[in-house]
């Protein structure tokens, strides 16, 4: 487990940014954190990472965005708004998670059933004590 402190959007997209230059092709990463505490940048740094030269949003309302332009394929995943994980069947999921790209999924406890064994978790914190714009950042593989 790695532990990083970031105290700007630009250190978080920085960390993004490295992290995606280091994901290989089958690798899902989840990503968790409060609303407001920087998924979106972090999200906007790893894709550019990846080489993603589009612009990158949160795909609430949609559950995966697929950007195609980088070295790999990544698919950007927002599941807050999925109730049963039985609903991930439905854009096939399966296909994504041991696919030919690189999966982040936003709110990922969220479907914690279907997801794969083997995982990088991302979990960012605020501290507003250490300043608007401090971030905690919790990286972990799971096998």
């Amino acid at each position: 487990m790695k532990i990083i402190e970031t105290n700007s959007p630009e250190e978080t997209y920085e960390l993004g940014k490295k992290l995606g230059e280091e994901a290989h092709a089958g690798d899902v990463w989840t990503l968790d954190g409060d609303l407001g505490v920087g998924k979106t940048v972090f999200t906007q740094g790893f894709a550019a990472g990846i080489g993603v030269t589009e612009p990158v949003s949160s795909p609430t309302f949609t559950i995966v965005q697929e950007y195609h332009d980088g070295r790999i394929p990544l698919y950007h995943f927002d599941v807050y708004r999925i109730e049963d994980p039985d609903e991930m069947e439905e854009i096939g999921y399966d296909d994504y998670f041991f696919g030919d790209g690189v999966c982040l999924i936003e709110w990922a406890d969220q479907v914690r059933e279907i997801l794969p064994d083997h995982l990088h978790r991302v979990t960012i914190e605020k501290n507003l004590e250490k300043g608007f714009d401090y971030r905690k950042i919790t990286i972990s593989e799971e096998e």
